[in-house]
């Protein structure tokens, strides 16, 4: 295996070697941004330059020639380059408007003539009516400047998962601006020091989640203007909030008229030919990542949204459709090393990733990488000098399924203590991981969230704190919070929620489409009913912002591996330390134990810090916070020393040492 990774670092550096001698370096070649779709010069002539290996001619055509399609032919240049200056008009401004459209004609060998969009293009919109999206020239008047400065990478990465255009409770694609004004407020509040951005990248179908990606360059209108993305990002950075990219580089759409497709009229040209260019489940086309102009067009689309919209950032997408050529088809991966070593392998987008993780830290060292990888591909988090993937971090993806798992097939009474315990602990040493109790994936259509798996129909009508909670309301609720806090103190060195999630939103996600009637009422996150003081959905939400500071405060995310000093399958019971932090977990529906011994590793004078069952959460404020608890000479499951707790049924505490704290609440 050692041999494997020293031939990955070999194939990087080759690469790296080969774009020092044709481009210049990494530098010049990922700004191609700057030279290629359209560019204004110093004397506003217009340059406009793409590549089209495989058109016998190009032409521009657009409002500014009122249509004409042979008036304004490209010239054709070396490696499949067309060119085309435009002068300025006689006042000097610009040949084309700012918000006109444009198209380009692509004249084939086969004598078919084909309406292209710009790859490069940086805005493109629909009219109401209309199914395919128009490039349209942006170049505004006034820019917005972002005068804040990207906040320095964390050492405990708290992710909020968030989609711009369902981030209202109106029925409707809510706005930039909503966001803006709105929701980053509630993320700050919330304590997420990071803001994952899903379904920027323009996308002609809504319902894709953003994961067909049509334009590259365009951050999708449907939300408003670059421009007010622009400040969307200096406004989380003036809070200290980090902004990812949820970036697809995996694949992307099918559609040929509005997207990346044939655009030279081949059925290559970005792409490898089917039946290698064509993903069989997601029906669209696959990126061939040995050519030097896809390497361009790919690494230079990360260059622009760091340069930019000022991103911090990326989640790449689909990392295990692009590591193996099977791209993850009916693969399952049990961890053996054979299964990432081999011909199964595809060595030139291993070799994509390396160099795009490589370039992007070089240049921007407080950058973010998260890879969404289910295969377990090993040294995916370490750094490319190692022969590894360079990525900072990986979704720890087995938690939401374990968790999904056991709330569909076990009684509570059945849950296997350890083998929850083995899924938040089982990840590969070195190598940081997020975990997270539910994400986007499991609110999906078909799927329900946590909170509705839980509480499901009762939600409707049992969520008011003015009447008693329902048996299915208190276990839900309970529940709820214990999953998400054991979730993060065990489960990784990074933690994400999905927007809505925190405050327990019920039903599940499904975008406007013809099986639903073009609906948006799935569409949307109803942050009404946490502003509603009887719903005990506050109560839901106020855990989440106060586990996020508590973690703000001790860094548990940032220390070591939990050590799991109890796990207890007959009294349903956890316990471990981390960052001397002592979490006491008790899922036992109905038994409470007084004079339980817990085994810590610090001596000293522990006091509650977190605690579930507080009536501010939704539980039964069954515990006096005043209580102090000493740790006695007596080793116990592994620990130097141990104390006696009391611990109510179904319920999680954080106890703290308070000889190294100050002894501080909220």
């Amino acid at each position: 295996e050692s041999f494997f990774f020293l031939v990955k670092y070999a194939l990087l550096q080759k690469r790296l070697s080969q774009l020092e001698e044709a481009e210049g370096g990494f530098d010049q070649f990922t700004r191609s941004y700057k030279t290629f779709g359209v560019q204004r010069q110093p004397d506003n002539s217009l340059l406009f330059k793409e590549w089209a290996p495989a058109a016998e001619a190009l032409f521009l055509t657009g409002d500014f020639n009122e249509w004409n399609k042979f008036s304004h032919p490209y010239t054709k240049k070396e490696y499949g380059k067309w060119e085309l200056i435009l002068p300025p008009k006689h006042d000097k401004s610009p040949a084309v408007d700012h918000r006109t459209k444009l198209k380009v004609v692509v004249h084939t060998a086969e004598g078919d003539r084909l309406y292209r969009i710009s790859p490069w293009a940086k805005y493109v919109t629909r009219e109401e009516k209309s199914v395919i999206y128009d490039w349209v020239h942006w170049d505004p008047p006034e820019q917005y400047t972002q005068i804040h400065p990207r906040p320095k990478k964390p050492t405990s990465l708290r992710i909020y998962e968030a989609h711009v255009g369902i981030a209202s409770p109106e029925g409707k694609v809510a706005s930039y601006d909503n966001f803006t004004t709105n929701v980053l407020p509630r993320i700050k509040e919330l304590g997420y020091n990071c803001i994952q951005l899903m379904a920027i990248m323009e996308h002609a179908y809504y319902a894709s989640f953003g994961y067909q990606i049509t334009s590259f360059f365009a951050a999708s209108s449907r939300y408003g203007t670059p421009e007010e993305l622009k400040r969307l990002i200096d406004v989380a950075h003036s809070m200290g909030i980090m902004v990812l990219l949820d970036v697809v580089h995996s694949h992307a759409s099918k559609n040929t008229e509005d997207g990346l497709n044939r655009f030279d009229g081949s059925d290559s040209c970005f792409f490898h030919s089917p039946p290698r260019g064509e993903h069989s489940l997601w029906d669209s086309r696959l990126f061939n990542y040995s050519s030097w102009e896809v390497l361009r067009f790919l690494l230079s689309n990360l260059r622009w949204w760091m340069e930019e919209y000022r991103f911090d950032g990326f989640r790449f997408d689909g990392v295990t459709s692009m590591l193996y050529h099977h791209h993850g088809i009916g693969t399952g991966f049990s961890g053996d090393y054979s299964e990432y070593f081999g011909l199964q392998v595809d060595e030139d987008s291993l070799v994509y990733l390396m160099l795009a993780n490589h370039i992007l830290h070089f240049l921007y060292p407080d950058c973010i990488t998260v890879a969404e990888d289910v295969s377990g591909m090993p040294a995916l988090c370490r750094r490319v000098e190692e022969g590894g993937l360079g990525f900072d971090y990986r979704l720890a993806m087995a938690i939401p399924d374990k968790w999904i798992q056991i709330l569909k097939e076990f009684k509570d009474e059945d849950w296997d203590m350890g083998n929850i315990v083995f899924t938040l602990t089982n990840r590969r040493y070195g190598e940081k991981c997020i975990a997270y109790a539910e994400s986007h994936d499991q609110a999906l259509v078909g799927d329900k969230t946590l909170a509705f798996w839980l509480m499901d129909k009762e939600m409707y009508s049992n969520m008011s704190s003015l009447i008693p909670m329902s048996p299915v309301i208190d276990r839900g609720i309970q529940l709820h919070k214990m999953i998400r806090l054991l979730t993060h103190g065990l489960g990784g060195e990074g933690y994400l929620n999905f927007i809505g999630n925190e405050f327990g939103h019920p039903e599940w996600l499904d975008f406007p489409r013809e099986g639903n009637n073009q609906s948006y009422h799935y569409a949307r996150r109803q942050f009404n009913l946490v502003d509603m003081d009887h719903l005990r959905y506050r109560q839901l939400y106020a855990f989440d912002r106060d586990m996020n500071w508590t973690e703000d405060k001790y860094g548990w995310l940032a220390a070591p591996p939990a050590f799991v000093s109890a796990k207890h399958e007959g009294d349903k019971v956890v316990v471990f330390d981390r960052a001397n932090v002592l979490f006491i977990f008790n899922f036992h529906p109905t038994q409470s134990f007084q004079g339980y011994r817990v085994g810590v590793e610090v001596p000293g004078k522990y006091k509650i810090k977190l605690d579930s069952d507080e009536t501010l959460y939704g539980g039964h404020g069954r515990l006096d916070h005043n209580t102090e608890f000493f740790t006695e000479e007596q080793p116990y499951n592994g620990r130097s020393y141990s104390m006696l707790v009391n611990i109510p049924p179904r319920f999680t505490f954080i106890p703290r040492e308070a000889g190294v704290w100050d002894p501080v609440g909220w």
